[in-house]
């Protein structure tokens, strides 16, 4: 994998020495070489063509910006040759906007990790519509082998699938403590000690499968009650105003906004996510 260098490659490699030998300690380390040798072989460049030289699959991580991506993938595809996969990181930004027009459109694609990735190992697959299958197909069989979890889209979407899901949950989070019903801090609750708990080892569906006699049952027993509350949903939040304070001031109660508690919080975050993660990886079904 190739991307530009950062404006500050010391400052990088002061934070991913120290993340590698952490990742290492913890058994979290991916690959079959060591944190120190590993970090042997990468290094920074600020010329693109030097960067991506050699590289197989180019994964660009600059940041959510379409026209800084756009540029950057014009320059790509006047450098790569024709067996080079050109993959973005991109939460949200449609692959026909990031690729289109490129000589090289059919070997693009975007690979949409989740942050921090070595714990939550989920990657978004989404094609462009001229994307080759086998473009996709070697993306697949890439993120596998360096131990993520690749869903494909069979085609774009707004949002892709992950940020649909997350939105949906956040519009409707909002709306309960716009309208009063609940609390900020008891409707974190709500998914942290309730929905979150099934949600970290089996998604919706198989949920739904599981909470009655298959899926049909579910949906012969559940669907006028599902159909009946989600007519009730109100229309979608500004996110601002008097709402947005309230939950604000809440979120700092628990977790002031000042750099080093909320960077604190992230590394209590993280070290759940690895424990979590190790859970997962003992319990995966035979």
């Amino acid at each position: 994998m190739a991307s530009p260098a950062s404006s500050a490659p010391g400052g990088v490699a002061v934070v991913g020495r120290k993340e590698m030998k952490l990742l290492e300690r913890s058994g979290f380390l991916k690959g079959s070489r060591g944190a120190k040798e590993q970090l042997s072989l990468i290094s920074s460049c600020s010329d693109l063509r030097e960067a991506v030289e050699g590289a197989l699959h180019v994964q660009e991580c600059v940041p959510e910006n379409l026209e800084l991506k756009k540029q950057l993938f014009a320059q790509l595809d006047g450098i790569v040759g024709d067996q080079v996969v050109l993959s973005s990181s991109s939460s949200c930004l449609l692959p026909s906007r990031l690729f289109s027009g490129l000589a090289h459109v059919k070997q693009c694609l975007v690979a949409h990790p989740v942050n921090p990735p070595y714990y939550v190992p989920l990657v978004e697959l989404v094609p462009h519509p001229e994307t080759a299958p086998a473009t996709v197909d070697r993306t697949y069989a890439l993120m596998r082998k360096i131990g993520q979890s690749p869903v494909r889209l069979t085609k774009e979407v707004d949002g892709f699938a992950l940020n649909r899901l997350q939105y949906a949950v956040i519009g409707e989070a909002w709306r309960l403590v716009e309208e009063g019903v609940v609390s900020p801090g008891d409707l974190d609750l709500v998914m942290s000690d309730g929905l979150g708990m099934r949600y970290a080892f089996i998604g919706p569906l198989e949920t739904m499968h599981l909470n009655a006699e298959g899926m049909l049952s579910y949906c012969d027993r559940y669907s006028e009650g599902m159909r009946r509350v989600l007519k009730t949903f109100g229309p979608i939040p500004e996110f601002s105003g008097a709402a947005a304070e309230k939950v604000h001031q809440a979120m700092c109660a628990k977790v002031p906004d000042g750099p080093e508690h909320l960077a604190a919080r992230r590394e209590w975050r993280d070290r759940c996510l690895m424990r979590l993660a190790r859970l997962k990886s003992q319990l995966q079904p035979q």
